[in-house]
């Protein structure tokens, strides 16, 4: 991967090390250049200032940091001149040397409450934060005491924008701190990026995500959850190919709701759907009654996979008994599920038939909850929402990114 040329802003990045502030924040856009030189930047600041020295390099899970921050890194072209560099997966460690120093990069997934007590111990001189906006304010805090000891820390923090009630922008970048530099990224600020590339990320998203993810604004998430959905995501007819797949939102006395999909090369089509409240019928069916209506709504038709919440589980069981199916427990990221399905509608990669009524009228009524602090949306109207985007997390994803479309999620 070549560093080359750099923009103004990454320049901004790699001066921050020379000078006498302790902390660095850049947010803005995604794929705006910032992450790999923020990456670049810790390293290279460390290995100038330390020896035998530990520092900490956090994710929202180690994984997400192997990906977002050792991979870009150690693929840097000529770095390796300089630095050598090897991660040991079982001990989570990157050992770097250059010369006769050695300095140890640990790292750390933040993704709930709990995390802040496994960085608990160790002493830093730095740490850097990918996506700290996605990190519990408890991990974050806990990380940065742990350097407390040293005379001159640095923290290097990165995020995407989310709400403006996030504790990390009401106490970092709302209210800006002695000593710590802030640098609003976009889009345009990423040099590699062509103006073709530029208009294709700015084509993936809309509404509240187009806001925050392209303009890098913190904003809060209001209105329709999917404003993009409209007449032009209605099919009168469905697809002549293509494999067949059924999604379900299990519920007792809320509503069960299950969706037939086609999925083609092109896209995903919602042929028909099944939707039963027991609250409004008076009357609550038993799982068995439930998988008599998915085998209804299947007929004879051969399905790929039957995609359900994994908390179903005396659902599922009787789903399985029957033997006909093929059961996957769906991926339930709600935020990163509102995401991907925006993003599908947004270019046409999931339709829904006009017989599909249920999922129609709940498209139109599925609205964010503007009085919860952190992104949430109304728990009504969201049953064949929810099961859409099980099949879309759980299945979709995965088979459009083997088809070269891959939305750009948050980076």
């Amino acid at each position: 991967m070549q560093i080359n040329p750099l923009s103004k802003k990454q320049r901004q990045i790699m001066e921050f090390a020379q000078s006498e502030d302790m902390a660095l924040i850049c947010d803005g856009s995604v794929r705006s250049g910032k992450t790999t030189i923020m990456a670049l930047t810790f390293v290279l600041w460390a290995m100038n200032n330390y020896d035998h020295t530990n520092f900490a390099i956090c994710g929202k899970t180690v994984q997400a940091a192997e990906r977002n921050i050792l991979k870009p890194l150690m693929e840097v072209d000529g770095l390796g001149a300089a630095l050598s560099m090897s991660y040991k997966v079982s001990t989570r460690i990157l050992t770097v040397r250059s010369g006769n120093k050695t300095n140890w990069f640990y790292l750390f997934g933040g993704k709930d409450e709990s995390s802040y007590m496994l960085i608990q111990g160790i002493t830093l001189a730095g740490v850097l934060f990918d996506e700290v906006a996605l990190m519990p304010r408890s991990f974050v805090e806990q990380a940065l005491s742990r350097a407390i000891s040293f005379e001159h820390p640095k923290y290097f923090f990165n995020c995407n924008p989310e709400s403006p009630s996030h504790w990390f922008y009401k106490e970092w970048i709302e209210r800006p701190r002695e000593n710590t530099q802030h640098i609003h990224f976009l889009l345009e600020d990423n040099p590699i990026l062509t103006p073709q590339m530029i208009e294709r990320t700015k084509g993936m998203y809309s509404g509240v995500f187009y806001d925050r993810y392209i303009l890098g604004r913190w904003v809060i998430a209001e209105g329709l959850v999917y404003p993009m959905f409209g007449e032009n995501c209605i099919v009168h007819d469905g697809p002549d190919d293509g494999d067949f797949y059924i999604s379900i939102d299990y519920g007792t006395r809320n509503p069960f709701s299950a969706g037939l999909w086609r999925v083609t090369k092109k896209c995903a089509v919602r042929v028909a759907e099944v939707y039963y409240s027991g609250r409004a019928e008076h009357h609550q069916k038993t799982d068995e009654e439930y998988c008599d209506m998915v085998e209804q709504l299947a007929g004879d038709r051969t399905i790929s996979a039957v995609v359900v919440d994994p908390s179903a589980a005396s659902f599922i069981e009787a789903l399985r008994r029957r033997g006909r199916f093929k059961v996957r427990h769906a991926d339930n990221d709600v935020m990163n599920g509102i995401r991907t399905v925006s993003a599908f509608l947004k270019n046409g990669k999931i339709k829904i038939h006009e017989s599909c009524e249920n999922s129609i009228r709940e498209f139109g009524l599925y609205r964010w909850d503007e009085k919860a602090e952190s992104d949430r949306v109304v728990k009504e109207n969201d049953h064949a929402m929810d099961e859409i985007r099980y099949m879309v997390m759980t299945v979709l994803k995965k088979h459009f990114k083997e088809h070269r479309f891959v939305p750009e999620l948050a980076r």
